[in-house]
């Protein structure tokens, strides 16, 4: 194999890693972030095989109701705690004082959850997955993400600079013995 091919082989699996690196940072990260949306793991297979274990979410607030049969919500299993599941909507209803509630189950499971969710206990619609990336969010604190995440941009300033630096140094130089330099503009 030549030079050049391995070069030209190489500049072009790095520019498919830069790729690849910039569309997971936009999927998981800045979308999420402009948005106003929450990226988060799913970490059981009730949600299989629409969602499996490892499965990023982007949940996305909105009116509760927006929400139809057939929506995957993510809900706190009790109003005013941390902890939250994300499971289809089969039911929706109203309580006996009015309150618009929905009917649960998750894709894998046999039959709906038992208690209906509230309004109030929503915290949105999953709007976008993608397969394997939230097994990343398992591996590392929130601090390690921050720090993971500024190498990685520093990472890629520091490759830009170098092929900037690069091509600034390949560019050809005007010896002064030659003289200036005359184009005919046609």
């Amino acid at each position: 194999m030549s030079r050049a091919l391995t070069r030209r082989t190489g500049a072009v699996l790095s520019w498919l890693m830069l790729g690849l690196a910039v569309s997971v940072v936009a999927v998981a990260v800045i979308v999420p972030r402009l948005t106003g949306s929450t990226p988060m793991t799913v970490l059981t297979g009730s949600m299989a095989p629409s969602y499996p274990p490892g499965t990023l979410v982007v949940v996305r607030p909105g009116p509760a109701d927006d929400i139809a049969i057939g929506d995957a919500i993510t809900y706190q299993l009790r109003s005013g705690e941390p902890t939250v599941v994300t499971h289809r909507v089969v039911g929706v209803g109203y309580d006996g004082k009015g309150e618009r509630v929905f009917t649960t189950q998750g894709d894998a499971n046999e039959s709906p959850d038992r208690e209906p969710v509230r309004a109030v206990q929503v915290r949105g619609e999953v709007w976008y997955a993608v397969p394997w990336i939230g097994r990343l969010n398992l591996l590392f604190t929130r601090g390690q993400h921050e720090l993971i995440t500024r190498v990685v941009a520093g990472g890629c300033f520091a490759y830009a600079a170098g092929l900037l630096y690069r091509s600034w140094r390949r560019r050809p130089q005007a010896s002064p013995s030659a003289g200036p330099v005359h184009r005919a503009v046609t």
